[in-house]
């Protein structure tokens, strides 16, 4: 990890009170030891859970609520938004991911910020994660419910 984790911890809006779940949330499973694998998955539950857009669209059907919800959590939008923050930076990658470029994967970068988000679940609870998840959507969730207003 290159990068100054305060800085991550200030673009995220969050402190961590036990930073080492951060250190886990950026550790790819190609680096060895714990992992963020199982914060990924973590992670990508809170994130469809706090995007329901049940609330945001209450005449959507769920065939419309389920496209909405998935052109925000698609792994393309969530590369983009790890690459926003700079997140590249602070993964800690095996030699083989650091030789092939994996710092700027789709793939890994997605994963990353998902597992990211369970670390802040875990340090501070869901308050804290969906209020970091929904600061970092916050742009997308407006281009999505403007882009509703127009096709409904």
């Amino acid at each position: 990890m290159n990068g100054d984790p305060r800085r991550l911890e200030r673009a995220l809006g969050h402190r961590f009170d036990r930073p080492h779940l951060l250190l886990q949330a950026l550790t790819h499973r190609s680096a060895g030891g714990e992992n963020n694998e199982r914060l990924e998955f973590l992670g990508d539950a809170l994130l469809g859970f706090v995007v329901a857009l049940l609330q945001r669209f209450p005449d959507a059907d769920e065939g419309r609520l389920s496209r909405l919800r998935a052109s925000l959590v698609k792994m393309e939008s969530l590369a983009q938004l790890a690459r926003d923050l700079g997140l590249g930076e602070h993964l800690r990658l095996g030699a083989g991911e650091l030789r092939t470029g994996g710092f700027a994967r789709d793939s890994i970068l997605a994963d990353a910020l998902e597992a990211v988000f369970a670390a802040v679940y875990l340090d501070r609870g869901f308050a804290a994660a969906k209020a970091v998840i929904l600061a970092l959507l916050a742009t997308s969730l407006a281009r999505v419910s403007d882009l509703s207003v127009t096709k409904d």
